[in-house]
């Protein structure tokens, strides 16, 4: 039987099922094994884990515990609550009708990021006028509909990573600040920030950076280095200010002070590090590396707020799931109906009851003529539906991206 304990409660001889953390925020070379000392409990604390998924049927049991289902359950409610009444962000346009503009902006974005880690290895200062000018472009698509950029950069090849996930920090944070309210030059600033945050990374060597498997002590404290490397190259551009400097330096650090550099702790981390922390770590689950599979976006909210009660400040990441919605642009889903959509659109109020566009039957395993259907509205008009679950694109075989965009 699997059951969700706190790390409190570790004894060896306990049977680790789930770490419960990110491929590179523990020490140990597998996911699931048994505790054969308190060496290795000591290392589960030092790494910052508070909760992990134990295997009773293969180790010693916690008697009270909650079972994994029954942790998922509690987590699924509370999500669920959180999405009853809230607004969705004002779109200007359609999806459809951003979705061109928006791999324009995506691969120009990305082209610059490649140029400033180039630059960045040579010893050449970052060129803040054309970042800047990246930036205003990934605001513009975000203000028209922010669905189609975050969409897209749901899309990465394990070689393009680095480069991509900047711009998709950059873009989920100009989304966040803007779903706060924050003014415009803040925003901005955020903006320059996300973009910018992973320039370290360029002086980490290749072999380290694309390892596909667990990285040595020495190859981790390596790539822990690259946020104070970040700041130390971006400070060689005066125009470059505070804010950027703070995100790039601090986005790793976490609210229980188990984060890096500097090993900050609650109000010690500036808002806006504290927003970026959460989207650095949202893309880098749902992205594809070269070490894991990413998983789907619904999933990998559910462990952000899971995550909240110690990581992160469980306020801005309860806004982050709102900015974003339950079921963010991209995810697949399984309806009442049998069939599989995928989401476009979160509907103004009720974030359980999107616009998707239908095109699986999972009875019949076979694509059907793909539909767009409103949950929201009622049965005849577009609606009548519900959705069950979010699902896995590998588990059907299926690429739901392709039809986040359908022929009228």
């Amino acid at each position: 039987m699997l059951k969700k304990v706190d790390t409190s409660q570790l004894r060896v001889g306990m049977y680790i099922h789930d770490l419960n953390a990110g491929w590179m925020e523990h020490p140990f070379a597998r996911n699931r094994f048994l505790i054969g000392s308190e060496e290795e409990i000591r290392k589960i604390h030092q790494a910052g884990i508070r909760q992990v998924v134990i295997d009773a049927s293969r180790g010693l049991d916690v008697q009270h515990a909650p079972t994994l289902a029954e942790a998922q359950a509690a987590t699924e409610a509370e999500l669920v609550e959180l999405a009853s009444s809230v607004p969705a962000p004002v779109q200007r346009v359609s999806l459809s009708a951003e979705l061109q503009r928006a791999a324009t902006v995506r691969s120009q974005a990305a082209g610059l990021v490649r140029s400033v880690m180039q630059d960045a290895r040579l010893g050449r200062a970052v060129q803040v006028e054309q970042v800047g000018a990246v930036v205003e472009n990934i605001t513009a698509s975000i203000l028209r509909n922010p669905g189609a950029l975050v969409g897209l950069l749901r899309i990465k090849k394990a070689d393009d990573y680095t480069f991509l996930h900047s711009v998709a920090v950059c873009t989920l944070l100009v989304a966040f600040c803007r779903s706060r309210g924050m003014d415009a030059e803040t925003t901005y600033q955020a903006g320059l920030g996300g973009l910018l945050h992973d320039t370290g990374k360029a002086l980490v060597p290749d072999h380290v950076l694309n390892k596909p498997g667990r990285l040595t002590d020495e190859e981790f404290d390596i790539i822990k280095r690259h946020p104070r490397d970040g700041y130390d190259i971006l400070r060689k551009s005066p125009e470059i200010g505070p804010i950027p400097l703070d995100i790039t330096l601090h986005h790793h650090e976490r609210c229980d002070g188990s984060g890096y550099p500097e090993r900050q702790a609650g109000e010690q981390i500036s808002e806006l590090a504290q927003m970026a922390a959460i989207v650095d770590v949202y893309d880098a689950l749902t992205s594809d590396r070269c070490y894991h599979k990413g998983m789907p976006a619904a999933d990998a909210l559910r462990k952000i707020f899971e995550w909240s009660k110690f990581h992160f400040n469980p306020k801005l990441a309860q806004e982050f799931i709102r900015c974003v919605g339950i079921y963010p642009v991209g995810t697949l889903v399984l309806l009442e109906s049998g069939r599989l959509g995928v989401v476009t659109e979160p509907h103004e109020t009720k974030l359980l009851e999107p616009k998707i566009n239908v095109f699986f039957h999972t009875g019949r395993k076979a694509y059907i003529t793909p539909i767009a259907i409103d949950l929201a509205r009622p049965f005849g008009k577009g609606g009548a539906d519900r959705i069950v679950s979010h699902e896995s694109p590998a588990k059907w075989n299926v690429d739901p991206m392709r039809f986040l965009q359908i022929a009228e």
